[in-house]
């Protein structure tokens, strides 16, 4: 994770600057004045949108949890959607534009099932079945293959020597 780190602040510089590119090319193509009207208002309908989107999540999650059903889906969706509407917040073209396509019902179904991938991958099983349910797996077919032949272990010698205690503890793994 850490590793990833170093590259956040050039790509936060290419990003700026290309927003700003395109910013002046919309403003050449529509006016300035239009152009800083359009930012402003997709910076408002984020804002609105924020909002709607966190009470939106919040009440997913609280249905899923009292029904007791897996809250990760909603989860999910909820975070996407917050995505999207902080992306349509933040000031810029190319950001509201990824912004409103994250809340598209169909892109945001896709985006995520990548957050899910991506949770899935890193925490433990257990917990990624507690968040999105069992797991499902697809099993293909094909020619069987032959069971591997048990090698004869050696039998562990019982200890009998009953007047000697041991103490310690069980580690369970």
């Amino acid at each position: 994770m850490r590793r990833g780190l170093k590259y956040v602040p050039p790509a936060l510089l290419l990003l700026a600057l290309l927003e700003l590119t395109v910013f002046v090319l919309v403003g050449r193509a529509v006016g300035f004045g239009a152009a800083v009207l359009l930012v402003f208002g997709a910076s408002l309908l984020g804002l609105v949108l924020l909002r709607r989107e966190g009470m939106r999540a919040w009440r997913g999650f609280r249905a899923a949890a009292q029904a007791g059903r897996p809250p990760g889906p909603e989860v999910t969706d909820g975070l996407v959607g917050l995505l999207g509407a902080l992306l349509l917040a933040l000031p810029g073209l190319v950001s509201g534009v990824v912004g409103v396509l994250l809340l598209v019902p169909p892109l945001r179904r896709v985006a995520g099932g990548g957050v899910r991938r991506a949770t899935e991958r890193r925490v433990s099983s257990m917990v990624a079945g507690d968040l999105f349910g069992p797991r499902r797996v697809r099993v293909y077919r094909g020619a069987p293959q032959p069971a591997p032949e048990p090698s004869p272990a050696p039998a562990p010698q019982p200890v009998t020597d009953p007047g000697k205690a041991i103490e310690g503890e069980i580690v369970d793994r």
